[in-house]
């Protein structure tokens, strides 16, 4: 079964800061699991393009299936990494994953970007590591971090 049933904390304030920060256009979910985020975006705005990709070919498959089961069938699941550049940018990426993980492909992450990006699924204690990347890749904008128990979101 793919992560993502909407009760984790780094879910929760995904699904905050997509609230919050997505205001239509178009939306990537990179590492989408079952699909919440995707869904949640394309539930907000019908009219938005969402797509969402994650390299398990088993959670996409039920990504799309949650995805017909909440009228957004529009929503274009696939399976691969947005390293792989067959991803047009998005007006809002998000990106629930490990700060590890985002370490690695944030240079991927901020060029699908041309608005805000979402990063979660880093514990408080690498909030730091994944802020230094962020400014070693010349994203000078302050940051927005919230937290929930011992997981913290960032956006830029």
């Amino acid at each position: 079964m793919a992560f993502g049933t909407g009760t984790h904390e780094t879910t929760r304030l995904c699904l905050s800061a997509i609230e919050k920060h997505f205001d239509g256009g178009s939306f990537l979910d990179v590492g989408t699991g079952t699909g919440i985020l995707a869904l949640a975006a394309a539930r907000l705005f019908p009219e938005a393009r969402v797509e969402a990709c994650d390299t398990d070919a088993k959670a996409v498959g039920i990504a799309e299936g949650n995805a017909q089961l909440n009228g957004v069938s529009d929503t274009v699941f696939r399976v691969g990494s947005v390293e792989e550049g067959r991803t047009a940018s998005a007006d809002c990426v998000c990106a629930n994953l490990t700060a590890e993980l985002i370490t690695q492909i944030l240079p991927s992450l901020i060029g699908a970007t041309c608005g805000r990006l979402i990063l979660s699924g880093i514990l408080d204690s690498q909030r730091d590591t994944v802020l230094t990347r962020l400014q070693e890749l010349g994203v000078s904008e302050a940051p927005e971090v919230t937290s929930e128990g011992e997981w913290v979101c960032i956006v830029v």
